[in-house]
């Protein structure tokens, strides 16, 4: 009897754990440059969320739907994750080229010149959040200058996966 208790008791305190580890998983977020050295190791689609301190949707996301398991899960295994303040101030190499925040000091806020280049769309401002999906060879697969749910997330990360 007492070797049958031990046996549940070890059983469920090993369960237990590989369920609160991956309940305390958390999204490998790259930078531009580590994404750079990975998709020449390994082409990969790319997740990118551009976000801001002072943006209270993105930090809705940042609650939400980056803490979902199951969107963390979907981009750990099927993308390479880039998150990146859209005001960040230095300066970003990428493909060859260095990448600017040019409006420092011209702008109340400031946003870098690589959130700029992916998320331009005709007759329409720059606007936070954005999320993109593109192909390992930058081509954009989705564009989203809005707020997403996780099962919205879930969704997106699902179709662009096939």
């Amino acid at each position: 009897m007492k070797f049958t208790f031990g046996f549940l008791l070890l059983c469920f305190v090993i369960f237990s754990s590989d369920e609160i580890k991956a309940q305390n998983q958390k999204i490998n977020w790259l930078t531009f440059e580590q994404l750079e050295d990975s998709l020449a190791v390994k082409p990969k689609k790319v997740f990118i969320n551009f976000y801001a301190d002072w943006c209270a949707y993105c930090k809705k996301m940042d609650a939400a739907a980056f803490k979902n398991q199951t969107v963390i899960n979907l981009l750990n295994t099927n993308f390479y994750a880039v998150k990146m303040d859209a005001e960040y101030k230095e300066n970003i190499s990428f493909g060859g080229k260095v990448f600017k925040n040019k409006e420092i000091g011209k702008s109340r806020r400031p946003t870098h010149e690589i959130p700029k280049l992916l998320g331009q769309r005709p007759n329409a401002n720059f606007s936070l959040p954005l999320t993109l999906i593109l192909n390992p060879d930058f081509t954009v697969l989705q564009r989203d200058f809005q707020y997403i749910s996780s099962k919205k997330m879930i969704a997106i990360l699902e179709e662009a996966n096939h």
